[in-house]
Formats: C-alpha cells, structure tokens, sequence
C-alpha cells in the first residue's frame, strides 16, 4: 500500500472513529431516558434532577470554576433547589429561586472567571430542564410530546453526523464549530422531519402532517444550542463540557440540543393547550 492509499485509509477511520463509542453510549443510555420517560411523571422527574446536578456541575467547570467552593458551587445548589420548588407545584417561585440564584452567583461571584456566564446558567439549565417535566406532567399527551421531541433531536443529531461525514463540503460556523458542515446541518433537518412524520401517527392518534414542521423547527433550534455550546467551550479553551458519555464527553455535550429546543416545544404545547400533541 502506498503512502498516499495508508494516509486515505487513516483520514477514513479517522472519521468514524468515535462511532463504536457513540453507539454503545447511546444503547445505554437510551433505554434508561425511555424508561423514566414510560414509567412516569415522577421517574422523569428524578431523571432530569440527576441530569440537573451532572449538567450543572459540568457547566462550573466549563467557566473555569470549582463546583466544591463559591461561587461554583451555587450553581447546582440553586438549580435544584428552584427545580425542586417548581416540581412541587409552585412554578413561579421555582423561577423566581432560578432567577434570584443566578444574580446573586453573578454578584457575590465577581472574583470568579466568568461571573456572568456562571450566573446565566442557574435560570438557563434550571428553566430548559423545567420545561421537559412540565412537558411530561401532560397527562393525556406528556409522554407523546417528550418522546416525539427527544427522537426528533436525537434524529437530527444523527442525520447531521452520517451526512456531514458522507458528504462533507462548506463549514457550517468554522470560527465556532469547524468540525459541522451546511451538508450536516441539512441531513439533520431532513432526518428529524422524515422521522417526526413516522412516529407522529404511532405516538398519538390524529393528523401528522404537522409533524413535518415542528420536528424541522426541533432540530433547527437543537443544532442552534449544539453550536451555542461550542461557542462557549471555544471562548473558554475547552474541548469537551466532560467525561462521562464515552464519545460524546459530559451530559452537556449530549444534551445540549435537547435543552434549547425543549422551551419551544413547551411554548407550543402552551399554546396549544393541554391534551393536544405538539404537532396537531
């Protein structure tokens, strides 16, 4: 084999080389996130508690601070307890918790690295993750709604990587995430609408055309918070949020999508009314 066809075989395996890992991670995860999901409201609940400190604790150290001393360590306390607080029916205060916690982080924090990215966090993990219970609490429709719109990131996510590694060509955001593609970006829209259109009629009885524009909107918004995330650990010189998903890196590489487009799909289902699937 010359050197020309070795250095093409390495780019080639180079490109999938986090695929095994991807695949692996995600056939743990997944059952366990769809089976909260189906148990119920308060399995779910727990879930995005545990998700909360993971996520929170991860975003401590992507603004370069110790979640074990102030003010890092006021971001997963203040998550949680505004969560819990709106958890246990007492919404707006729950916010007002999120809201008050994250200023005081940003005052009292002014030593730290980055105060205001720091602060920001507490009302922006607590109020995208609050929004994925409350999505859930639906008791006609919950468990449709959350399912329909975490296949539909999920789906992007995955039609963006094949279709960026496939076709490749123009970057999407090469000054903020020079691995993602215009192709990647597309194959991800397409996929989210191709799937949200099949599992729309089996998640929920009634007409599914719709479907094709809320998952296009899902993914358009989830691939908005992917390269939100990569902005941030670009500013802050950080290649991945954490460790713990092998070939994703922490909770917030994974779910950094799911996060913003959640708050749009709960703007909907509020629109819509309760009992009524996102894309009816």
């Amino acid at each position: 084999m010359t050197g020309r066809a070795m250095n093409a075989a390495s780019s080639s395996s180079g490109k999938w080389r986090d695929l095994r890992l991807r695949l692996l991670s995600a056939a743990v995860m997944a059952p366990l996130a769809l089976a909260c999901l189906y148990e119920g409201r308060l399995f779910w609940a727990v879930l995005m508690g545990i998700a909360a400190l993971g996520i929170s604790v991860e975003w401590v150290r992507l603004c370069g601070a110790k979640e074990r001393a102030w003010p890092g360590s006021g971001v997963p306390l203040f998550t949680l307890l505004g969560g819990g607080i709106a958890v246990a029916h007492h919404v707006i205060t729950g916010l007002i918790v999120l809201l008050i916690g994250g200023a005081l982080i940003v005052w009292l924090g002014r030593a730290a690295r980055h105060p205001l990215t720091l602060g920001a966090g507490v009302p922006y993990l607590g109020a995208c993750l609050l929004t994925l219970i409350w999505l859930r609490y639906d008791p006609v429709v919950g468990r449709a709604n959350v399912l329909f719109l975490v296949i539909s990131v999920w789906a992007s996510d995955i039609g963006a990587y094949l279709a960026g590694r496939l076709i490749g060509g123009p970057k999407l955001a090469p000054s903020i995430s020079p691995g993602k593609t215009w192709s990647g970006a597309v194959g991800g829209v397409v996929a989210a609408m191709g799937t949200g259109l099949a599992i729309a009629p089996v998640l929920h009885s009634g007409p599914a055309i719709g479907a094709l524009w809320v998952a296009c909107l899902i993914a358009v918004v989830s691939q908005g918070g992917d390269l939100l995330e990569s902005g941030l650990k670009r500013r802050f010189g950080v290649k991945d949020s954490g460790t713990l998903i092998p070939g994703h890196g922490g909770l917030l590489d994974r779910l950094d999508g799911l996060l913003t487009a959640a708050p749009v799909v709960a703007v909907l289902a509020a629109l819509l009314g309760r009992g009524v699937a996102v894309w009816q």
